[in-house]
């Protein structure tokens, strides 16, 4: 890493349009906007599966990668060569099989808190079999979770939730207070995986995420919605929605991940509908956007990406009892047979923003705030890192979120 100012890490996980049923492994680029310089590593790991979210600690030193698949899984920072893991399963068990540790909130370089089960959890890296039980996080699946500025607030989002049949949509989203341990949940019209805190106030942002069960009932196969979307700006005292923005199913905004800010924009990236939406933060209302929808020529490069991707989503369900599900997918993704950006995070100077395009395989760095492209570097086939893959199978390594250090 010795003379690269930036290191973006993204999780993996493989080349299926379900990340959540997918292998698990990190990426981690390293790039110098001086000399235009970068490098990568990748690696994927036996025995852990689903990979989705990454941080690191305080120091920089280790690295968390969250996953579906029920373990706590570390690596060092430097290297990506695994130094820790533990199965969840010896301290709770969930009601599905898509609830797993996905995201941490980093206390101090040992310590940090996460969601198993029905708790939270406060671990410590030097003793991971000796955790402490907190109390419920009252969510249906907690995901994506960020201590606010102050560190005074846990503030995280939910998943919708498979064991609960119909009534699966959770429309909700979670405040800890870490000072004396009170869980609050606040209800929304619309469910939010994904949270990001204020940098200076005590409020967060929650992101719609909204998806349809198959066939009304299925909420672990579930489809792109083809519906309005939101941002909700969240006080975190006093638990209530201050502004929220909301636009037509029509804006390009469907199945967000990563989320980012600057002094000005609110920055999210929506892997279905292939775009980076800013929303200007003083009036809530109007947006730019960056737009990486593949052409009709670049998508005719693909044939094993887009074939992976039409097998996948048809596999999800009934055809012909869900064939209203598929429609909508296809006007959310804009008739795009590809997913695409899922994590862009922006540099501490906010001068770069870097992104990880999942259906195209490549990390782009934007000059912020022009979006001006500065680098675009295709990344290497899956088949490089998975021997047994055949040849002919899809090469996308599965960008997932992603953490900026530098």
């Amino acid at each position: 890493m010795r003379g690269y100012p930036y290191a973006f890490y993204v999780a993996l996980d493989g080349n299926g349009a379900n990340g959540l049923e997918g292998m698990a492994g990190m990426c981690l680029f390293l790039y110098d906007p001086a000399s235009e310089r970068f490098a990568w590593k990748i690696k994927y790991y036996d025995g852990v599966a689903a990979g989705h979210a990454c941080s690191v600690n305080p120091s920089g030193k280790v690295g968390f990668l969250g996953n579906a698949g029920q373990h706590l899984m570390f690596f060092d920072a430097a290297t990506l060569e695994e130094t820790g893991r533990i199965s969840t399963l010896r301290f709770e068990t969930p009601d599905t099989s898509l609830q797993g540790s996905t995201h941490v909130a980093w206390l101090d370089d040992e310590t940090f808190i996460t969601a198993i089960g029905r708790h939270f959890w406060r671990f410590r890296l030097s003793d991971l079999a000796s955790p402490e039980q907190l109390e419920p996080h009252g969510v249906f699946l907690p995901h994506a979770m960020k201590l606010t500025h102050s560190g005074r607030f846990l503030c995280y989002g939910a998943m919708d939730d498979p064991s609960r049949g119909r009534r699966g949509e959770a429309r909700h989203v979670g405040v800890r207070d870490m000072a004396t341990g009170e869980v609050s949940v606040i209800k929304l019209p619309a469910t939010c995986w994904h949270v990001l805190p204020h940098p200076s106030e005590e409020v967060f942002y929650a992101i719609s995420f909204r998806v349809a069960p198959l066939d009304r009932v299925d909420w672990h196969e579930w489809a792109i919605a083809w519906l309005k979307e939101y941002v909700f700006e969240i006080d975190a005292e006093t638990k209530r929605v201050r502004r929220h923005w909301a636009t037509g199913r029509e804006t390009p905004a469907h199945i967000n991940s990563d989320i980012t800010i600057s002094d000005r924009e609110l920055i999210f990236c929506n892997g279905a509908s292939q775009s980076i939406v800013l929303l200007d933060l003083a009036g809530f209302a109007t947006f730019r956007m960056i737009d990486e929808k593949p052409d009709v020529g670049e998508l005719a490069q693909r044939p094993r990406e887009v074939a992976t991707q039409a097998y996948d989503v048809l596999a999800r369900g009934n055809i012909f009892g869900n064939s209203q599900h598929i429609l909508g997918m296809l006007r959310a993704s804009r008739f795009s047979l590809l997913d695409s950006v899922y994590a862009c995070q922006l540099s501490a100077d906010q001068s770069l923003l870097f992104t990880a395009n999942r259906g195209l395989n490549h990390i782009t760095v934007y000059d912020y705030p022009s979006n001006r492209v500065r680098l675009r570097a295709p990344m290497p086939d899956l088949q490089e890192f998975a021997p047994g893959l055949s040849a002919m199978a899809d090469p996308r390594l599965g960008f997932h979120h992603g953490v900026l250090v530098g």
